[in-house]
């Protein structure tokens, strides 16, 4: 066994050195459901980026011996990375001494799935946010043990992954949607009841709210996205 981080306090004091649009009260959320898992467990991230939500999964798995596959291209791109994001991942890795926790595939998520065979405790979604994707990005649900957490971040705010929940989870048979922590949701894998089909359907108006910020937010119309309830130069995620 290694030895424990010991508090989130200190988990994140390393994983906020990052960059990265994961909050602190989401990176709580990772923290608890990655450290209630059991020994050996297996996370997947999908979308890591520098990886701030890496280290705080790495961090909470690593005491009972579990690992993080990390799934990102690093692609290059003026929002999301340029030459030198997979190179930031790493260091920041490195840094916190969780090269052996955490194991990097660098491809996209969607080539990766139709080959995956080995079951998952914990699947964390942040990759790329359009439908096409995110839905597919979903199907990896099908590894994760009963009642195990299935994460998925600017759910609600992004038009992409909010629109692939509606049409693939909404209906299906596969996850329970249980809560919210800003734009990070928290799915359970299971048979949903009608109760947790509504509780999707009642983040509706919240997301609506979301998309009149970002326009404001790109009209610069920054008195009526205060009146909104957003005060800052970001979208809500």
């Amino acid at each position: 066994m290694r030895p424990a981080v010991s508090t989130f306090e200190s988990a994140w004091a390393q994983a906020s050195t990052a960059e990265g649009w994961l909050t602190e009260d989401q990176a709580r959320v990772l923290w608890r459901e990655a450290r209630a898992l059991g020994v050996e467990a297996t996370v997947l991230e999908i979308g890591s980026y520098q990886g701030r939500s890496t280290i705080v999964l790495a961090s909470a798995v690593a005491e009972r011996d579990g690992r993080v596959v990390a799934v990102d291209p690093f692609v290059d791109g003026w929002k999301f990375g340029d030459p030198r994001t997979r190179a930031r991942f790493e260091a920041h890795v490195s840094a916190s001494g969780l090269d052996d926790v955490v194991e990097l595939v660098a491809d996209y998520s969607t080539a990766v799935r139709p080959g995956w065979t080995s079951p998952l405790d914990l699947l964390f979604i942040d990759g790329k946010h359009d439908v096409w994707t995110v839905r597919d990005d979903l199907r990896w649900a099908t590894h994760v043990a009963l009642d195990g957490p299935v994460l998925v971040h600017d759910c609600f705010s992004s038009v992409g992954v909010t629109l692939a929940v509606l049409a693939h989870v909404l209906p299906g048979s596969r996850l329970r949607y249980e809560r919210r922590v800003g734009s990070l949701a928290v799915f359970r894998r299971g048979r949903p009841r009608a109760s947790d089909r509504l509780r999707i359907l009642s983040e509706l108006p919240w997301w609506v709210r979301n998309l009149a910020v970002k326009v404001t937010l790109r009209l610069r119309l920054r008195r009526l996205t205060r009146a909104l309830g957003h005060d800052s130069p970001y979208d809500p995620y």
